[in-house]
């Protein structure tokens, strides 16, 4: 079992959300990343280097970043954003990953 560890972006782009939007990020990422998070499925997948992170994992509209420590059992959550069409948003603005 991974440990899930937000980082301060994280945590502001999950501030934020609506409170029932929060709730289900929070909800789907403890549900796909507390066991075998490097493990790419129909909604994880390994992105191509980036500053942002390793990992992507959608649930719905949302995209979460995130990053695998294996070596520690840690899986650190690095950015929470909206995809509208093509447009990725991060605390009500587009940023590049």
């Amino acid at each position: 079992m991974y440990e899930i560890e937000f980082s301060d972006d994280a945590l502001q782009d999950l501030k934020s959300l609506k409170k029932n939007e929060q709730n289900e990020v929070l909800d789907d990422i403890d549900a796909n990343l507390r066991h075998e998070p490097a493990i790419e499925t129909r909604n994880r997948k390994r992105l191509r280097p980036n500053q942002t992170a390793e990992w992507e994992l959608r649930i719905g509209q949302f995209r979460v970043f995130y990053d695998v420590y294996e070596a520690v059992k840690i899986v650190s959550i690095e950015a929470v954003g909206l995809k509208i069409g093509s447009l990725l948003r991060f605390r009500g603005k587009e940023r590049p990953l």
